[in-house]
């Protein structure tokens, strides 16, 4: 049994799970905030009725905190907490233990893993830093200017780590970055101002406005970063975006068009006209897809006769069936990943178009180049894939 490959299996099914009981509370919090109308009657600073399930459900806000203290309190943190964990745990499983395979290339810099591992953290961590203190800056009363200020540091955060490790590790830790900026607002602020505000309210003193204020507007941040980071975790099986010749600005034109769908949904909770954020999220995926085809056309077309199996079998057998084969030589990979098998003419061929588009047209694979394949051999896979692949 490979105890390895159920670990892999078990912490990507936590995080899974974890993460949409977050998500799904956040954005449910998020629409019932932008749903409160004044109150009837009472104290509270708004209210909401709503049916679901065959039952009516009636919601009170209170602005800081209620007269007293209710007897049954539930508190939202525990699925941001294992969502954090599950994904860091799976940062370190795939990305660190597998640094040589998975975040290291040799081309952009010649790391160790500890010193790639270094870099990795210190860039997680850093980005807490960095944020917190901008939050806690003048900038920090300015939501607009303070989004648009750390939107451009995560950007410089992807080009910068994608000089030094391979596309998905530095994809990776952006999301790494976000995802712990996520998690720490709940752990480092949202919740301790809430138990201050517990506290208060058990001493019988008035708590104090400006922590509701605080916790609100790092709810809010984390609302608008969760689509961005969603693409992250999905991104690696679409090498179109992080295989792109400048991949930091795929990520960034998709990360840019992510915030404006969250806002589309904001703007439509308050009933506002979203048509305009709308047509910016539409502008940006176009301008995705048009930088991806850009990049693709500009490369050197496949030409040259049609060439056979035979032609490629000795760089396929070179670079790709160490790992791509029933057996792997690879010690990094227990199996075949994902299934795909290089070690015969049909099985190259069945995968003909995943092929050109991993180790041709975005040249992710092998990963990291460990086994140094050239351009001249990515254009032989090439022209023979075009020629129709030929057993």
């Amino acid at each position: 049994m490979d105890i390895t490959e159920w670990l892999n299996l078990g912490l990507r099914w936590l995080h899974l799970i974890t993460g949409i009981a977050w998500i799904g509370s956040s954005f449910y919090f998020v629409w019932l905030d932008n749903h409160l109308t004044p109150p009837k009657e009472g104290d509270a600073s708004g209210e909401l009725w709503s049916v679901h399930g065959g039952g009516f459900y009636h919601n009170q806000k209170y602005q800081v905190a209620p007269a007293k203290m209710p007897e049954d309190l539930h508190w939202f943190k525990w699925e941001a907490y294992f969502t954090w964990m599950s994904g860091f745990s799976l940062l370190v499983l795939v990305y660190y233990v597998g640094a040589q395979s998975f975040l290291i290339d040799p081309a952009k810099a010649a790391l160790a893993p500890w010193q790639a591992i270094g870099i990795g953290l210190s860039a997680i961590v850093g980005g807490w830093l960095i944020y917190d203190g901008l939050c806690r800056s003048p900038l920090g009363k300015h939501d607009r200017a303070l989004g648009i200020v750390w939107y451009l540091l995560l950007v410089g955060a992807a080009y910068g780590l994608n000089s030094v490790f391979n596309a998905r590790g530095a994809y990776l830790h952006v999301g790494a970055i976000i995802g712990t900026v996520m998690a720490a607002n709940v752990f480092m602020i949202i919740i301790p101002n809430q138990r201050k505000v517990v506290a208060a309210l058990k001493a019988g003193q008035a708590p104090d406005p400006a922590l509701g204020k605080m916790g609100k507007q790092r709810s809010l941040h984390n609302n608008y970063m969760t689509l961005p980071l969603l693409f992250i975790m999905i991104s690696h099986h679409y090498p179109m975006t992080f295989g792109a010749h400048r991949p930091w600005l795929m990520l960034a034109i998709i990360a840019a068009m992510g915030v404006a769908i969250r806002h589309v949904f904001n703007l439509r909770h308050k009933h506002r006209d979203p048509r305009a954020t709308m047509a910016l999220a539409l502008g940006l995926l176009v301008a995705a897809m048009a930088y991806g085809a850009w990049e693709k056309s500009g490369a050197a077309p496949a030409g040259g006769e049609a060439l056979t199996y035979a032609d490629v079998q000795p760089i396929f057998a070179k670079h790709c069936v160490g790992c791509h084969a029933p057996h792997p030589t690879n010690p990094a990979f227990p199996s075949p990943p994902l299934g795909v098998l290089l070690d015969s003419a049909d099985h190259a061929a069945a995968v003909a178009p995943r092929i050109k588009a991993v180790a041709v047209d975005s040249q992710v694979m092998p990963l990291g180049n460990l086994t140094g394949i050239t351009d001249a051999e990515r254009a032989k896979i090439g022209q023979w894939i075009a020629g129709g692949a030929k057993p």
